[in-house]
């Protein structure tokens, strides 16, 4: 079965969690997909960068699904989080313990569902008290079972490589992190 990984990005995405994951996990050999969440498949990020979509929400199917990742970024999270169909995604993938990843903003989504009830977790500063049930750690980036949870920006190629470990192993991310001349 493919590891088709899905990268989702709403109008107002935070385009360094968004981009540089994408990348790191296409390094790593992944298929990793963007999805658009809306009615095109152009979504501006936080800062106006634009990004082409390689599908609409719409068509993506849980039986497909090896992981999915949620980019952080104002209103970008605001956005995810009025997709239904985005939220069916993520209910389907919890129940089979498929990857869930999210960074910044975004594990508020993930806490907010009850994915995070007993587990560590991270996300940007002040977003704490959305990660219902977590434990709420002030690292980088924090795996807890099948949930792999970032900080901020500035934590997102650790995010990636974790996400990379979880699914490949410690020697693909460390030749992705080698690639890129990345100490971690």
């Amino acid at each position: 079965m493919a590891k088709n990984i899905y990268v989702f990005l709403a109008e107002g995405f935070e385009e360094i969690e968004a981009v540089t994951t994408i990348d790191l996990l296409r390094r790593a050999g992944l298929p990793t997909h963007i999805v658009a969440v809306g009615d095109s498949p152009r979504v501006a990020g936080a800062h106006g960068i634009v990004i082409q979509g390689d599908v609409l929400v719409d068509e993506v199917y849980s039986a497909d699904v090896h992981a999915l990742v949620l980019p952080g970024g104002l209103p970008g999270v605001t956005n995810l989080k009025a997709s239904a169909k985005l939220q069916q995604l993520l209910q389907d993938a919890a129940e089979a313990g498929k990857w869930l990843a999210a960074i910044c903003a975004a594990p508020s989504i993930l806490g907010e569902r009850g994915y995070l009830e007993g587990r560590e977790a991270t996300a940007y500063p002040g977003f704490e008290q959305y990660l219902t049930g977590a434990v709420a750690q002030p690292l980088g980036v924090v795996c807890s079972g099948n949930i792999i949870t970032g900080r901020s920006a500035g934590s997102t190629v650790d995010f990636a490589l974790e996400l990379i470990k979880a699914i490949e192993g410690e020697d693909k991310a460390a030749e992705v992190a080698r690639a890129i001349v990345y100490q971690r």
